[in-house]
């Protein structure tokens, strides 16, 4: 007879890593709630209401920065230190925190642990896992300590010494997590031309968006040639959407009074990389989001939806999941049947899961926006934009979040937690899938017509 201590082990480990990974999003965003739903959460001493604090929670832990109400007037210091806590703990992990807690009690790391610590970090193998969170850990609080530093030489000659300090660490947290929470009640707008503001938050925002595997890579190999082709693309992909971004974004709103046009030529510069950055799930900005073209605002759509890269603090799809469909998309007009780049070759599987995880969620934005086109009185622009910053986690809005309906506001905070979990969750079950259904026989093959 086995054991009943092994036993329960075995049936622990029989537990989807993706499975538990939902349900401790969902069990810390109902903390969250709970704690935020508090009286002693708000200004006022009185409790938000728990639809209200469920959409704060979830959109802290889902490190999106969509709000019902304004972050600074409304929440109390207890309320901010909990939001902070929700961004950190919901763009580090559930898993990385856990095993930080476990290494500073000397607790070891099991194997069941180590499986969910994979499919958090987007991992193809177990080994060394234990020791890339570490270095995720360590690398993040030094990054996002550099940065407090940085905001602090601005927000405390501006706010005081305590208070300044307070609002460094929480826009540093913030911005590397991509979460987009602010304590100003205008985001970045009051820093629109201030040059160590921008560059310290678009910096902190890129970095956190790159992903932990590309950092160890880079700090290994220090030479693009011996980069592994997953940092080749996102680097390359990166780069060209900020490239991209910056250059429309200056053309379309260069003379627009309501963003681009009533600064000066320094700040046109600064906003247009700033916007160019902040739709990769980052959800600052230092114009006004409302006021974009439509040109504008459809780039910005695009953007929020690609999101950051895989491993990362940042939301979306992802930058190779796009890469790999395009690059499968050049190998059909050139005639291939391999999907190739940098002398390396993509598996079908891969392309497969890409395209899954791109029509999962292009499905879910066109059912959301379908639903609050019915229940919201507003624009369809409005109502599609929203969607999709609630998808990608970014926290972008044209106005449209204080005004939601009770349903608008529920369907949103799902959303934002199928963006959060949803395409890192779908990806590995397909995977295991296709791992399950490999057998000893195929069926036939027949053509249909395409295109």
């Amino acid at each position: 007879m086995i054991p009943i201590r092994i036993r329960e082990r075995i049936n622990l480990l029989r537990i989807d890593p993706a499975q538990f990974l939902v349900v401790g999003f969902i069990a810390l965003i109902l903390i969250g709630a709970t704690l935020l739903n508090l009286p002693i959460a708000s200004e006022n001493g009185k409790s938000i209401g728990f639809v209200d604090a469920l959409f704060t929670s979830a959109s802290a832990v889902c490190v999106t920065g969509l709000i019902v109400v304004s972050t600074p007037t409304h929440w109390s210091l207890f309320g901010e230190i909990v939001i902070l806590i929700l961004i950190q703990v919901g763009g580090l992990g559930i898993m990385t925190m856990a095993t930080l807690v476990s290494i500073l009690i000397g607790k070891k790391i099991t194997l069941k642990e180590r499986l969910i610590m994979q499919e958090e970090l987007n991992q193809f193998s177990l080994a060394g896992l234990v020791k890339l969170t570490k270095y995720v850990i360590i690398s993040t609080f030094t990054i996002e300590g550099i940065g407090a530093i940085l905001l602090s030489s601005r927000f405390i000659p501006r706010y005081g010494v305590v208070k300044g300090i307070w609002f460094s660490i929480f826009h540093a947290i913030s911005a590397f997590c991509n979460a987009g929470f602010d304590l100003t009640g205008n985001s970045m707008v009051p820093f629109a031309e201030d040059v160590i503001v921008n560059l310290t938050i678009v910096s902190l925002v890129i970095i956190g968006g790159l992903g932990y595997t590309v950092y160890i890579d880079i700090t290994k190999n220090r030479s693009f040639k011996k980069f592994s082709l997953h940092t080749k693309l996102v680097l390359v992909i990166t780069a060209v959407l900020l490239v991209l971004g910056f250059i429309v974004i200056l053309i379309t709103e260069y003379n627009n009074p309501e963003t681009l046009g009533k600064l000066s030529f320094k700040g046109k510069i600064l906003a247009s990389l700033f916007h160019s950055m902040t739709p990769r799930t980052a959800g600052f900005n230092t114009v006004d989001t409302g006021s974009l073209t439509i040109s504008a605002a459809f780039l910005t759509m695009i953007f929020m939806f690609i999101g950051g890269s895989p491993a990362s603090t940042a939301g979306g799809v992802k930058t190779t999941t796009v890469g790999a469909i395009f690059l499968a998309v050049f190998a059909v007009i050139k005639g291939k049947d391999d999907v190739e780049t940098y002398n390396r070759r993509l598996p079908h599987s891969m392309i497969f899961r890409a395209l899954a995880v791109v029509g999962i969620g292009m499905f879910l934005i066109v059912f959301v926006t379908m639903i609050l086109s019915i229940t919201e009185k507003a624009s369809f622009l409005d109502i599609l934009f929203e969607t999709i910053s609630a998808f990608g986690t970014v926290g972008l809005s044209r106005g449209l979040t204080p005004n939601l309906s009770t349903i608008g506001r529920l369907l949103i905070t799902v959303t934002m937690f199928a963006g959060r979990v949803g395409p890192l969750t779908i990806a590995f079950a397909i995977a295991k899938k296709q791992r399950k259904n490999k057998g000893t026989y195929r069926f036939p093959e027949e053509r249909i017509i395409v295109g």
